[in-house]
């Protein structure tokens, strides 16, 4: 044999073992690489929820675990207390026992960013669930309802409540914001305030307390911390007792959630405020039982409802086509700029419930027995 074909023959020896090499690889890559119900079966879930305190929470992640486990994900579901280093360090565990998926209801969407890029340097992917993490571009999804659509919801209500295109007025006018380290709340006070400013620059809303912010940026100078109840209610105590002497009645309260409604509920019980005529116009959200059962009683007059199971149903779907390599499904690609990216974002739309919706929304639905209501 030539020289020559000897370096042909060691040419075709080499290509035949870099191409066996290479075929080798590829099927040790599909085998490291399990798709469908081994993939599934391979993939850790990681749910880090706010507090046990609210109801909502509960039901969100509870529902949200029992779905992912009938599909057979390994789960972990921990709540935080609303403190933050906890919510990090639960976050931290998550990704040190190797979860692939963190699905995070933040207590603070801005203090997230070093175990955030933690979980990047583990190729975790990150869904936010229902609350915007900010100020890290290791946010992969989000996940929430339309909340500026709350806030609009809440004004409308109000304005239809007080037939504010036909009454005279003046009507006093008591607002509230949420906790300024949730997201959240800058949206849900914009949809109202967008919608009730103009009644308060004409003069048919006035607000003895002064407390109405001058623009929606100003939101968080009313803001609760916490979401607390008892915040609420000894803000709404402070009000009553500083600018409603003489007889001066409040005519309504925008509260942006359940969880402020029933503190300020009890603050107006406290002033002497009975349902009927005279009770003031009381908004809320989530649906929370003890509200609803105060909406039946004639405490609160509205909740726009977030039927969170539409939204575990939503999360769930988002990480089977993780899992599987498909395209996620998102129809909001602009609004949710986190100041450091534009975060792809699902929304679902929330609807207003009254006490005469009570039983053919939220029971009919599914979400209560008539029993949890008293029906």
């Amino acid at each position: 044999m030539s020289f020559a074909w000897k370096k042909v023959a060691v040419g075709i020896a080499t290509a035949g073992l870099v191409v066996g090499l290479s075929a080798c690889s590829q099927e040790r890559d599909a085998e490291a690489e399990p798709t469908g119900d081994a993939a599934v079966e391979e993939t850790m879930v990681g749910i880090a929820m706010p507090t046990k305190s609210l109801e909502r929470w509960n039901r969100d992640g509870a529902h949200l675990e029992d779905l992912l486990q009938e599909s057979g994900y390994e789960t972990t579901l921990q709540y935080a207390d609303n403190k933050v280093d906890q919510q990090i360090t639960q976050l931290e565990n998550m990704i040190n026992q190797g979860a692939n998926i963190l699905v995070i209801a933040a207590i603070d969407g801005t203090a997230l960013t070093p175990v955030l890029d933690q979980a990047a340097e583990n190729d975790v992917t990150v869904i936010a669930y229902d609350r915007l993490i900010n100020d890290t571009e290791n946010v992969d999804y989000y996940a929430t309802f339309d909340n500026e659509k709350v806030g609009q919801l809440q004004g409308e209500y109000i304005v239809e409540a007080l037939d504010l295109e036909n009454a005279a007025g003046p009507f006093n006018l008591e607002p509230f914001a949420g906790s300024p380290d949730d997201n959240n709340a800058k949206f849900f006070f914009s949809g109202a305030w967008d919608v009730l400013k103009p009644y308060v620059d004409e003069g048919k809303f006035v607000v003895p307390s002064g407390k109405a912010p001058a623009s929606n940026d100003d939101w968080a100078s009313i803001g609760i911390q916490g979401w607390g109840s008892d915040t609420a209610q000894a803000e709404m105590e402070n009000r009553l007792n500083s600018f409603y002497g003489g007889g001066q009645k409040i005519d309504v309260v925008l509260s942006p959630n359940d969880s402020l409604a029933l503190g300020i509920a009890q603050a107006l019980a406290g002033a002497g405020y009975a349902p009927g005529d005279g009770y003031p116009v009381l908004t809320g959200q989530d649906a929370d039982q003890a509200n609803v059962l105060n909406m039946l009683a004639g405490k609160q007059s509205m909740s726009v409802w977030k039927d969170t199971r539409e939204l575990g149903d939503r999360v769930s779907v988002m990480i089977d086509s993780i899992v599987n390599g498909d395209t996620v499904e998102v129809n909001d690609e602009e609004t949710y700029d986190n100041g450091v990216k534009v975060v792809p974002t699902y929304l679902l739309d929330p609807q207003v419930v009254t006490p005469d919706t009570v039983e053919s929304v939220l029971v009919e639905s599914g979400f209560y027995k008539a029993s949890d209501l008293g029906l």
